[in-house]
C-alpha cells in the first residue's frame, strides 16, 4: 500500500459512469488500445488541441462547496422594495423540497414522450388553468422565459395577426424599463417601429400614426393602478392587437386583462413561490384569447385520450413549437421554465384561491399603511390607487432617503428623477412599515403600524376590483394541508420517468448527472433573495461567481469574452446572430444579410436567423450528413456581397466530426461573411479542441445540456454566447445591442450549478468526459450495428458523442415505425432516443458520459430485445397487428384486466426479456392519440368530476 496525502476520491470518478474495468472492456469490444487512440480515431487531428485547457486544479465536492460559500458571503441580503417585476416570495418548504429539490423532477425531460411525462404535464396544465384564470383569457401556454421576452413574442403575435398594415407598436410609458430594453432589441430587426407614451395625449398621437398592437403595464411600473379599459376600447376600435403585461398577485384583488378587453397578456409567475434568485430562472407566462390559440408561442399542453379511451395529456403538436416552421417562424422559442411553472403552479394549488387572496390582501395593506403613515408625517406620496408600491416625492433628498434605508436593511427603488418607490412583498411585516417611516423621514413615527392599520382603506379602486374567485378550478381547492400537498406531488412524480430512475439516451438533448454538490447553492439565501436591480455593492459575491464563469467558458472554448445574458439555447442563438448583425453594420455593411444555413440544422437556427433580421438560404448535405462543401462555396461565392454568417453545428447534427469544417469557416470568412457555430454538441469537444481555433467567431453553449443544468421537465436552460475580441462590442447590454431576456445575467440563479461541475472536473476531467462520452456513444453503436444500421459514420467507422439507429426499414420489413420502437422501450422501462431528427423514421441516441457500462448494456439489451420481437412480426410468429410494439405501452390496468384478449402473453407484454421485476415502471397511460388531441384541443384542466372518476 502506497500512502497519498492527496489520495482523494475525484469528482470526475463520481460523474463518469463507468470505472476503469469497464471502460477498458468497452474498448476491447471496439479494438482500441485507450481513450487517446478513440478520440484520434473520431475527432480530425487538425482541431485536436494538444493543450490542456487553462483551468485551476480540480476541486473536490468539499471544497468546491466552500468556494461556492465564499461566493455566497461576498453578497449583502436586504429586503428588496424595489419591485419591477420582482420581488421577495415565500417557496413554501414542501414545495422546495419535493419539487425544486427533487430530481424526480428537475431531471425530468421536456415531455415529447407523454405517456411516460403525465405527472409533469398535469402540473403544467394547472399552470396553464392558473395563468388563464388569473388574466381572464382563454388559454395560456406551458410558460416562457421572462416578462421581457413574454412581452417580445406578444408583439410578433400581434404584428402577424393584425389585420391594419401599420409596422408601428405602441409600449405604454409606465412599461417595465427591462421590458421595454428587450421588446426594443427584438423590434428592431424586424422592422418595427416602437411608439413609447402615455395613455392619454401619447396614445392618440401613436394611433394617429397607425399601430398594430400595443402592449400596457398592470399595475404601471410605478406602482400606480389605473383602469385601462378606456385606453383598450380605443385600441380595439382601430384594429389594435393588445397585451397588458400584468403582476399575477396583483390579478389576485384587480379585474383581470380579459375582462378589461386586452387579446393577450404576458407576465411572470415568479412571486408564486419562485425565488428572484439575482434574476431567474422564472416562469414567464403568455395567455390570449382563443382566435390567437393558433399562433402563441412555445408549448401548450393538451388533453386527449389514450388508445382505450382514458384522458391523457400531451404536447398539442400544432401549437407546440412555432420554430418547427424554420425561417417562415414567428418566433425561435423552443422551451419552456417548466420546473418554475410547476413550482408556480404548486404554490396556487397549496395556498388556494384563499390562500392567495390572503397573501395578496396581506401585500396591500402593508403598502396602503406604509402610504397612509408617510401622508401623516408629510411625506408627498403621488397617486392614489396602487396594489404593492408606494410612490413618493423625495426631490433632492432621494439620495439622502436612499442612504438610510438601506443602512436600516431595506433597498428601495430610485427613478433618478426626485420619486422613490416602495414595493411590498409577502415578505413583509408590519415592522418593516415602522422601520421605513423612521428611514425615510429620518426621526421615530408617533404611531405604529399595528395602530394604523385599523383606519387605513384600501387604495384599490372598487370599480376595479376583481370579482368572484381567483382561481376557480377544483383542482385549486383540494390539496391545503402539507400532507396532501405531498401526496399529491408524489402521485404526479411517480407517473414521471426521469434520470433518477433511469438513462435517457436523446441524442442531441444531453441528459447527463446533474450532481447534487452542484444544485445545492440554488436555494441558498444568500443566491435564491438576490433583486437582479440591487445596488452593486450588495452582489459582489454573484459578480464574483459570474465572472469566474466567464473565464471557465471562455478558457474551454477559447473565445474572447462571454456574455451569460441569453436564457435559453434559441436566446444565446438570436443573440449570437445580433452580435454578427451588429459588427457587420458598424462596418457600414447593412447589406449583409444572408445567413447560410446547412438542411439538417436544428430547427431554431433559420428560426433565428429570420427574428434576426436575416434571409435564409439553405446548404445541402452530402449522403454522409455532411455540409456539401461544392454547394457551400457555390452559395457563398454567390452571396458574398450580402453574406452575413454560416450557422454551423459541430460535432455536425449527424452525430459526427466533419472533416472540413475548417475549410468551411475559411469559405465563409473569405466571402466576408461570420461563423456561427451552435454549440448543441460541445459535449463532444470540450477539452479536446476549442471552437475559436476551429473557426468560430461566436458560439452559444447550452449549460443545461454540456454543463450540468439539469433540464427541468422542458426548462430552465441557459444559452450564453462566447465571441472573438471583434464582436464582444455588440454582446447583449454592451451598447451598441440591447438586452435580449429582462435581467441582466439572465437566469444568474442557476449559474453555480455550472460552475460548480467546471471547477470540480477540472482540465483532465472535463477532457475525459468528453472521451467517454465519445466510447459510450461508439460502444452503443458497434454492438447494435447488426440490428439496426447506423445510419451516419465519420472516419474509421466512428460516429461523436451520438449515432443514428436507422429503423425505416423496419417499417417494410413488418410494418413496424419508430413510433412503436419508442412506444415499447418505455415497457423495458426506458425513455425513447430522440425519434425521426435529424432524419424522419430514426433514432438519435446520445448515452454521455453519466451512463454507466451496465445501464447502457441494458438499454442495449432491450433494444436487442425489440428488434427479435420486429422479427418475428415479419416471421409471422407475431401478428402484424396484435403484437407487443403495436399495442404499446402496457399500463397496469392493461394486465390486471379481467380478459387478455391479445395474441401475445401478458407475460412478454409487461415483463419483456430482461425487465426487473422488482424495478418495474408502468407507463400511467396507453399510447396516446395525438390526431385526436389536436382536433378537440383542450388546454386547461378538464371538470373535477373527471378527477374523481379516476
Amino acid at each position: 500500500m502506497t500512502l497519498s496525502l492527496h489520495d482523494r476520491d475525484r469528482f470526475e470518478n463520481r460523474h463518469i459512469g463507468p470505472d476503469a474495468a469497464e471502460t477498458a472492456e468497452m474498448l476491447a469490444v471496439l479494438g482500441v488500445a485507450d481513450l487517446d487512440t478513440l478520440v484520434r480515431q473520431v475527432v480530425p487531428g487538425s482541431i485536436i488541441d494538444t493543450q490542456a485547457l487553462p483551468l485551476p486544479a480540480a476541486l473536490t465536492e468539499t471544497a468546491a462547496t466552500a468556494a461556492l460559500r465564499g461566493f455566497a458571503s461576498g453578497n449583502k441580503v436586504l429586503k428588496s422594495f424595489i419591485g419591477q417585476g420582482y420581488y421577495g416570495t415565500v417557496t413554501p418548504p414542501v414545495i422546495r423540497r419535493n419539487i425544486l429539490e427533487n430530481p424526480a423532477w428537475y431531471t425530468a425531460y421536456t415531455p415529447y414522450q407523454p405517456e411516460i411525462s403525465q405527472g409533469r404535464l398535469e402540473a403544467i396544465l394547472n399552470f396553464q388553468t392558473m395563468v388563464a384564470e388569473l388574466t381572464g383569457l382563454d388559454m395560456a401556454n406551458a410558460s416562457l422565459l421572462d416578462e421581457g421576452t413574454a412581452a417580445a413574442e406578444a408583439m410578433t403575435v400581434a404584428h402577424r395577426s393584425s389585420k391594419t398594415k401599420s409596422d408601428r407598436f405602441f409600449v405604454s410609458a409606465d412599461i417595465h424599463p427591462q421590458t421595454l430594453a428587450v421588446v426594443m432589441t427584438r423590434a428592431e430587426p424586424l422592422g418595427i417601429e416602437v411608439v413609447t407614451g402615455d395613455l392619454g395625449a401619447g396614445l392618440d398621437a401613436a394611433l394617429a400614426g397607425g399601430l398594430f398592437g400595443a402592449l400596457l403595464q398592470y399595475p404601471g411600473t410605478d406602482g400606480h393602478v389605473i383602469d385601462l379599459a378606456p385606453a383598450i376600447a380605443k385600441l380595439k376600435a382601430a384594429g389594435v392587437l393588445v397585451t397588458v403585461a400584468a403582476d399575477p398577485l396583483a390579478l389576485v384583488l384587480l379585474t383581470p386583462p380579459g375582462e378589461l378587453g386586452a387579446d393577450m397578456a404576458v407576465g411572470t409567475t415568479q412571486r408564486f413561490g419562485v425565488p428572484m434568485a439575482f434574476g431567474g430562472p422564472h416562469a414567464g407566462y403568455f395567455a390570449c384569447k382563443d382566435e390567437l390559440k393558433r399562433v402563441i408561442p412555445g408549448r401548450i399542453v393538451g388533453v386527449s385520450i389514450d388508445a382505450k379511451g382514458r384522458r391523457a395529456y400531451r404536447l398539442s403538436l400544432q401549437t407546440r413549437e412555432q420554430h418547427i416552421r424554420r425561417e417562415k417562424a414567428t418566433s425561435n422559442i423552443c422551451t419552456a421554465q417548466v420546473l418554475l411553472a410547476v413550482i408556480s403552479a404548486m404554490y396556487a394549488t397549496y395556498h388556494g384561491p384563499e390562500g392567495l387572496k390572503r397573501i395578496a390582501l396581506g401585500v396591500h395593506s402593508h403598502a396602503a399603511v406604509l402610504a397612509a403613515g408617510l401622508r401623516k408625517l408629510g411625506v408627498k406620496v403621488l397617486g392614489d390607487a396602487f396594489f404593492d408600491t408606494v410612490l413618493i416625492e423625495a426631490g433632492d433628498k432621494a439620495g439622502e432617503i436612499m442612504t438610510r434605508t438601506c443602512r436600516a436593511g431595506y433597498n428601495l427603488r430610485n427613478f433618478g428623477d426626485g420619486r422613490l418607490a416602495i414595493a411590498f412583498d409577502e415578505t413583509a411585516n408590519a415592522s418593516d412599515i415602522d422601520a421605513l417611516w423612521e428611514a425615510i423621514t429620518g426621526t421615530r413615527a408617533g404611531f405604529t403600524a399595528d395602530e394604523l392599520a385599523a383606519s387605513t382603506d384600501v387604495a384599490i379602486p372598487a370599480a376595479l376590483a376583481r370579482k368572484g374567485a381567483c382561481v376557480s378550478h377544483p383542482i385549486f381547492s383540494q390539496f391545503h394541508s402539507e400532507t396532501q400537498l405531498l401526496r399529491y406531488m408524489r402521485k404526479l412524480a411517480d407517473k414521471d420517468l426521469a434520470l433518477d430512475r433511469t438513462m435517457i439516451p436523446l441524442g442531441s438533448c444531453t441528459m447527463k448527472l446533474n450532481a447534487t454538490t452542484e444544485m445545492e447553492p440554488i436555494t441558498w439565501a444568500e443566491f435564491a433573495n438576490l433583486h437582479p436591480f440591487a445596488p452593486a455593492d450588495q452582489v459582489a459575491g454573484i459578480l464574483a461567481l459570474t465572472h469566474s464563469l466567464e473565464n471557465q467558458l471562455r478558457a474551454a472554448t477559447g473565445f474572447d469574452a462571454v456574455s451569460l445574458q441569453p436564457n435559453s439555447g434559441a436566446q444565446g442563438e438570436y443573440a449570437g446572430l445580433l452580435a454578427i448583425r451588429g459588427w457587420h453594420r458598424s462596418q457600414g455593411n447593412e447589406g449583409r444579410t444572408v445567413c447560410l444555413i446547412p438542411s439538417s440544422a436544428h430547427g431554431t437556427n433559420p428560426a433565428s436567423a429570420a427574428l434576426a433580421g436575416m434571409s435564409v438560404v439553405v446548404v445541402g448535405c452530402d449522403e454522409n450528413g455532411n455540409v456539401d462543401v461544392a454547394d457551400l462555396k457555390a452559395k457563398a461565392e454567390q452571396h458574398k456581397d450580402k453574406l452575413a454568417a454560416l450557422m454551423v453545428t459541430y460535432p455536425s447534427t449527424h452525430g459526427v466530426f466533419e472533416e472540413a469544417i475548417k475549410e468551411i469557416c475559411e469559405i465563409v470568412h473569405a466571402n466576408g461573411g461570420q461563423v456561427y457555430m451552435d454549440g448543441a454538441n460541445f459535449n463532444a469537444l470540450v477539452g479536446v479542441a476549442r471552437p475559436a481555433a476551429i473557426g468560430a467567431d461566436v458560439m452559444h453553449m447550452n449549460l443545461h445540456k454540456t454543463f450540468c443544468i439539469p433540464h427541468g421537465g422542458g426548462g430552465p436552460g441557459v444559452g450564453p454566447i462566447g465571441v472573438k475580441s471583434h464582436l464582444a462590442p455588440f454582446l447583449p447590454g454592451a451598447g451598441a445591442v440591447g438586452a435580449v431576456s429582462a435581467a441582466p445575467f439572465g437566469s444568474a440563479g442557476i449559474l453555480a450549478i455550472s460552475w460548480a461541475y467546471i471547477a470540480m472536473m477540472g482540465a483532465e476531467g472535463l477532457k475525459r468526459a468528453t472521451a467517454m462520452a465519445i466510447l459510450n456513444a461508439n460502444y452503443i453503436a458497434e454492438r447494435l450495428k447488426d440490428h439496426y444500421p447506423v445510419l451516419y459514420k465519420g472516419r474509421s467507422g466512428r460516429v461523436a458523442h451520438e449515432c443514428i439507429l436507422d429503423t425505416r426499414p423496419l417499417k417494410d420489413e413488418a410494418g413496424i415505425s419508430v413510433d412503436d420502437i419508442a412506444k415499447r422501450l418505455m415497457d423495458f422501462g426506458f425513455h425513447a432516443p430522440t425519434m425521426s431528427f435529424p432524419v424522419a423514421g430514426t433514432l438519435m441516441v446520445e448515452p454521455t458520459e453519466s451512463e454507466d457500462k451496465g445501464e447502457i448494456d441494458r438499454f442495449i439489451d432491450a433494444m436487442i430485445a425489440i428488434r427479435e420481437e420486429i422479427r418475428a412480426v415479419a416471421s409471422g410468429a407475431l401478428d402484424a397487428n396484435d403484437n407487443p410494439l403495436k399495442n404499446s405501452p402496457h399500463t397496469a390496468a392493461d394486465l390486471l384486466a379481467d380478459t387478455w384478449q391479445h395474441s401475445y402473453s401478458r407475460e412478454q407484454a409487461a415483463y419483456p426479456a430482461g425487465v426487473a421485476r422488482d424495478a418495474k415502471y408502468w407507463p400511467a397511460v396507453g399510447r396516446i392519440d395525438n390526431v385526436y388531441g389536436d382536433r378537440n384541443l383542450v388546454c386547461s384542466c378538464p371538470p373535477i368530476e373527471a378527477y374523481a372518476a379516476e
